[in-house]
């Protein structure tokens, strides 16, 4: 049976009130105050804004933690299975309370930031870390995946540079341009062999058995879920920064077939 700690819950409620209060009200202040061109969007855009600015918050916020608990939480690293959990609860339940909301308002304003590939991965995230606080199992697993967080900053900017009307080629669009995909493949690509090689490593042992025939499921096919959305997403964004770096108008100069420049 799980076992979800009052302490947990109450972390994933005021998470999920504090993403609610930020997207009704702090992401309007501030952008208000600080960003001339918000005014100016439609509604549609303003929705999408104020959800992209908790995203930003929520990624920055666990982003850091997780790093930290990877570094210092010496129990996860001895034991990835059932070491002790922790920071890693309270870590994955600030995690479970914004996606819990981000579900709630993507349902809500379908039409504005409605996306199937979206509610998939927030639902398998869900799915895997209703072990991690439930249970209080696979505590490094859990929190490696919040590493692709650090990655979520530069894509929303992206976006916002975009609805405000700055240039593909401009200097701070391409060097965020450049930072995303740098950033994106490190935290979400680069990482999957060490993953999986640490996922594999458990595969026979005693603690792999302990989990369950369910939690074994949970996890494997949430991960491999997960990664191939990683790649999907990876793919897109490496095209698009293809595009913008070599395929620009007056950025660099073509060349002829003999190699040179025109």
């Amino acid at each position: 049976m799980p076992n979800f700690s009052p302490l947990t819950l109450c972390i994933s409620a005021t998470s999920f009130a504090i993403s609610q209060f930020l997207f009704h009200v702090g992401s309007y202040c501030l952008s208000t105050r600080f960003t001339r061109g918000f005014t100016k969007l439609s509604e549609k855009q303003k929705i999408e804004w104020n959800s992209r600015t908790v995203s930003t918050f929520h990624a920055l916020v666990v982003g850091c933690f997780c790093l930290y608990i990877l570094v210092y939480d010496d129990a996860i690293k001895t034991d990835p299975v059932w070491g002790d959990p922790f920071l890693v609860k309270l870590n994955v339940a600030i995690t479970s309370g914004y996606l819990i909301s981000d579900l709630l308002l993507i349902i809500s304003y379908w039409k504005a930031i409605g996306d199937k590939y979206f509610v998939t991965h927030h639902v398998a995230a869900l799915y895997a870390y209703y072990y991690v606080l439930g249970e209080g199992i696979l505590p490094y697993f859990g929190n490696f995946r919040l590493l692709a967080e650090f990655s979520t900053p530069f894509v929303n900017q992206r976006w916002f540079f975009e609805v405000l009307g700055y240039p593909k080629h401009s200097l701070p669009n391409m060097v965020n341009g450049v930072l995303m995909t740098i950033v994106f493949f490190i935290v979400r690509i680069a990482v999957i062999p060490t993953y999986y090689r640490r996922v594999f490593s458990t595969f026979g042992t005693e603690a792999f058995h302990r989990l369950g025939f369910g939690a074994q499921c949970a996890w494997i096919i949430s991960s491999i879920s997960l990664d191939i959305m990683n790649v999907m997403w990876m793919m897109k964004i490496t095209k698009g920064c293809y595009k913008v770096l070599y395929h620009s108008d007056g950025l660099l100069t073509k060349t002829q077939k003999n190699g040179k420049a025109e």
